[in-house]
């Protein structure tokens, strides 16, 4: 009977996939739903933005006429009264202002309006002159500081009535009666302002009189001077000018340049100053209790009124039903638990955001503009810190047929986001109910799996050692599925492996007790025949064959060599010595034994002490030497370093030949491992050597490895063998 395949990933996939499409599916119809509240949204404050400006259509005595019809205004001259939200202090330190920094205006070259200076050849810079200006709304009052870079702070002398022989301030502005008005703030010293109102159309010093309602504070400053100065609006009306003078030579007083924020002597070349007008203000005040901001701005986008706070108003709140016992036992573990994982994904609404998008003097945006040319509009946006989203209206506001201002109207979208919180709170409620069942099965059938498969790992990892003997046999598993069947499969490879293992860890010990009967009998037997009486052609074939039999009697020796070793070391015992005299002495021996070669011998003469075998050292030694002279090139000298690195002893040997292959860097120290081509080999190899020199290393807890080694460009290539061999504590 055929059947499907059905394994476990298959499954997994198929239950896990079902669970997840139903969240996906509620959170797609919330969406939706959120569009639609959205879509709302918008064409409400639409509305609400509508009523306002039908409320003030055909009423041009809303706006100023100076102010608001105005074919331009220019930034610097044409100032604007930023709302402040409390007295300024006037003591000439300017930390009332720190708030409002963005807003003010910087004065130099630009706007230059005489430089007197220039007679006597003295080119203007802004180092001798220059200031920033602002100058704000609180209560009746009009607030402006200025705060000055002067080279040379000049103050009217004691003994003069002239006013303008030393550093000023001159204002000129019209007044609500339509006069043209000069006043000038001339100080003898720091400290509180000494204001004078000029005759009309004079500076004569005789006709200027003390003008005690304009007030402040002069500070003298490490750059400068700064100005801070009250100006009742009731002196005010729609126009004004500042303007600094400065007097460097205190001897000729001689009057240089003066920079100010418009012509102060001519009225028809004076600036504007907008107030925001509190009678729009009362037509908007009784919308501020909404959750909108009202904006009313004129054809110049600068803003006439304002009133209402997105950060402050409330989100909309869902009715709640009574709750039982049995509810408000609910209710504590959907605050305290689901709550605060729904929040993991859900935004919440938040009121602690930042919206500085809009200067509070001049409003920006596309749907502004497109109010100003006649077209209501409405946008989405972001506010500055991206926490909040917030919809702005904007409705033309008509007089005369032309357009004179517009209303935006803002709200941010939390009170819909609370509904949609709340919608996807109730579903994701039920959702996780269905989903906890299904979870927690998936939990538990993937939990025996993973310890399943976790056994098994660490099963395989325990069979076989670093060098890849056989320890432990598995256990294979009797369950009936793809988990058991490679429990098993495995059971079967190990229990293979390791007989084949056991097989070659017996063969060169069984090969060569088997080997040394047949051997010294023919040796014998060769021996005997030697003693005979031969031809000469006999002699040579006689001679063949005892060498032979000699190089058969050496592989017989080098295959149980490492086994013998093996045992050995199990009963060895320790002893203190110094490992540099084994190293040192060998080398001297090897001299002898290989006169062809050349050695170098480079260690410390201090001791190194080392808790271990000798002879097995030296042995560690010849393994390592005998491997160096057949690999390397004629010639060149094999160089046997050591140093003392903190409490390990490290040697070296190195020689001049071919370099090692990079995948055999750490094979070359297993068992029966040889790079020697078989067609250069005199004499026999079996790739013990390098095995046993291992042995002998983990032997006094150390390590031994391989690396290679070149001597610049086109230098000298070969390999060195480290042998790394702890020190002795107490040594």
């Amino acid at each position: 009977m055929f059947r499907i395949p059905f394994g476990l990933r298959s499954k997994l996939v198929l239950l896990s996939g079902f669970l997840f499409t139903i969240p996906w599916l509620g959170y797609q119809y919330v969406e939706e739903m959120d569009k639609f509240l959205q879509q709302g949204q918008e064409k409400t404050l639409i509305g609400t933005a509508r009523a306002l400006a039908t409320a003030m259509h055909e009423r041009p005595k809303l706006f100023d006429e100076q102010a608001s019809f105005l074919e331009s205004v220019v930034k610097g001259r044409d100032l604007y009264a930023y709302p402040i939200n409390e007295a300024i202090q006037l003591d000439g330190r300017l930390s009332d202002w720190d708030e409002y920094n963005a807003n003010t205006t910087f004065y130099a070259a630009d706007y230059l309006i005489e430089n007197k200076a220039e007679i006597n050849r003295e080119a203007y810079s802004p180092q001798t002159l220059s200031f920033t200006h602002m100058v704000g709304k609180f209560d009746n009052y009009l607030y402006a500081f200025f705060e000055v870079t002067d080279d040379h702070v000049v103050y009217r002398r004691r003994n003069t009535l002239k006013l303008m022989a030393n550093d000023h301030l001159k204002i000129a502005m019209i007044s609500p009666d339509g006069q043209f008005r000069h006043y000038v703030i001339s100080n003898k010293k720091a400290g509180w302002l000494d204001s004078y109102q000029l005759a009309q159309g004079s500076d004569n010093p005789l006709l200027a009189k003390p003008e005690p309602k304009l007030q402040g504070k002069w500070k003298q400053t490490a750059k400068g001077y700064n100005i801070e100065l009250r100006i009742p609006l009731s002196m005010l009306g729609t126009k004004i000018g500042f303007a600094i003078s400065d007097v460097d030579n205190n001897v000729t007083r001689a009057q240089g340049a003066t920079i100010g924020t418009s012509d102060i002597y001519d009225h028809k070349n004076l600036g504007s100053v907008l107030v925001p007008s509190p009678e729009i203000e009362r037509i908007i005040e009784g919308m501020g209790h909404s959750n909108a901001r009202l904006w009313v701005v004129d054809q110049h986008q600068r803003v006439l009124a304002q009133t209402g706070d997105i950060r402050s108003s409330s989100l909309w709140e869902l009715p709640e039903d009574d709750n039982t016992d049995s509810d408000s036992l609910w209710q504590s573990f959907e605050n305290k638990v689901l709550l605060p994982f729904y929040y993991k994904i859900l935004t919440r609404p938040t009121q602690d955001f930042l919206d500085e998008l809009y200067d509070v003097a001049k409003l920006e945006g596309s749907q502004i503009t497109s109010a100003l040319a006649g077209q209501p509009k409405s946008q989405w946006r972001l506010s500055t810190d991206r926490k909040a989203v917030i919809l702005s209206a904007a409705y033309p506001i008509w007089i005369d047929n032309k357009v004179m201002g517009a209303v935006i109207a803002e709200e941010t979208t939390n009170g819909i986001r609370t509904f949609r919180n709340k919608a996807l709170e109730n579903l994701f409620t039920i959702i996780l109910a269905v989903m906890t069942m299904g979870t927690l099965a998936l939990f538990l059938f993937a939990s025996r799996i993973s310890s399943r498969i976790r056994k098994l790992r660490n099963e395989t990892e325990q069979a076989i050692d670093e060098q890849g003997k056989i320890k432990n046999y598995i256990q294979g598993s009797t369950t009936q599925d793809e988990i058991g069947d490679l429990s098993r499969s495995f059971s079967s490879i190990i229990g293979r492996l390791g007989q084949y293992t056991h097989y070659l860890e017996n063969m060169s010990s069984r090969l060569s007790h088997e080997l040394r009967t047949p051997v010294a009998v023919v040796r014998s037997s060769l021996e005997n025949l030697a003693m005979q009486p031969m031809t000469d052609d006999a002699k040579v074939y006689m001679g063949r064959a005892q060498e032979g039999i000699t190089r058969l009697n050496k592989l017989i020796t080098n295959m149980s060599e490492a086994t013998r070793l093996e045992q050995t070391l199990q009963s060895a015992e320790k002893e203190m010595f110094n490992l540099m005299e084994v190293v040192s002495g060998c080398v001297g021996g090897y001299k002898y034994a290989y006169p062809q070669v050349d050695f170098k011998l480079d260690i410390p003469d201090d001791p190194m002490t080392v808790n271990g075998a000798p002879d097995y050292i030296a042995q560690l030694l010849d393994k390592l030497i005998t491997n160096a002279v057949e690999f390397s090139q004629k010639g060149c000298p094999i160089v046997v370093t050591a140093v003392q690195e903190k409490n390990v002893a490290k040697f070296g040997i190195s020689n001049v030949g071919p370099a090692l292959p990079e995948e055999m860097k750490d094979r070359i120290f297993d068992s029966m491992i040889s790079l020697r081509p078989q067609i250069q080999q005199k004499q026999p190899h079996l790739g013990i050597g390098l095995y046993i020199a291992r042995l002998i290393a983990e032997f006094h807890q150390g390590r031994i490895y391989a690396e290679n080694w070149t001597q610049g460009e086109g230098g000298h290539s070969g390999v060195v063998v480290y042998v790394v061999i702890p020190l002795f504590e107490g040594a």
